[in-house]
C-alpha cells in the first residue's frame, strides 16, 4: 500500500502532462502566417509594428495573444477594429495566429528611436 501512496503523485503528474497539451490546441505558425496578413497592415508582418499607437505582437506570448483575440471577439475589449477582424476568427485560426506572430523575434527600441543594436530609426524599414 505505501507503494500505491507513493506512486500516485507520479501517476497524477504524468496524466496531468499528457492531458494539458490536449486542452490547449497547438497552433500552426506557417498557417498563421497566411491568416495574419491583415494583421500586417498595423502590427507589421513580423509583428514589430513601425508605429506605436499598435501593440508589438513579434515575440510575444501565444496564450497572451490567443487570450486578447478571444476577448475582442467575446467583447471584453473594446476596440472597433479588432472586435470586426476577431469575431471573424475560428479557435483554431487564434491559435495559428498566435503561433506565428509568437514564433517571430520580438524588436526592441532604443530611447533614441533606433532599433537596438542595427542603428535603424524607428519609421524605417526593417
Amino acid at each position: 500500500m505505501t507503494r500505491t501512496l507513493r506512486l500516485t503523485p507520479a501517476i497524477v503528474a504524468a496524466v496531468l502532462a499528457l492531458a494539458l497539451p490536449a486542452a490547449h490546441a497547438a497552433g500552426n505558425a506557417a498557417a498563421g502566417k497566411k491568416k495574419a496578413v491583415v494583421c500586417f497592415a498595423c502590427h507589421g508582418e513580423n509583428g514589430n509594428s513601425l508605429d506605436g499607437q499598435y501593440p508589438r505582437l513579434g515575440g510575444q506570448f501565444a496564450g497572451y495573444i490567443v487570450q486578447a483575440l478571444e476577448e475582442y471577439k467575446d467583447g471584453q475589449r473594446n476596440n472597433p477594429i479588432m472586435v470586426g477582424f476577431a469575431r471573424t476568427l475560428t479557435a483554431q485560426d487564434r491559435e495559428d495566429i498566435a503561433a506565428y506572430f509568437s514564433a517571430q523575434k520580438p524588436v526592441i527600441w532604443t530611447l533614441k528611436g533606433e532599433v537596438s543594436g542595427s542603428g535603424r530609426r524607428q519609421g524605417t524599414s526593417l
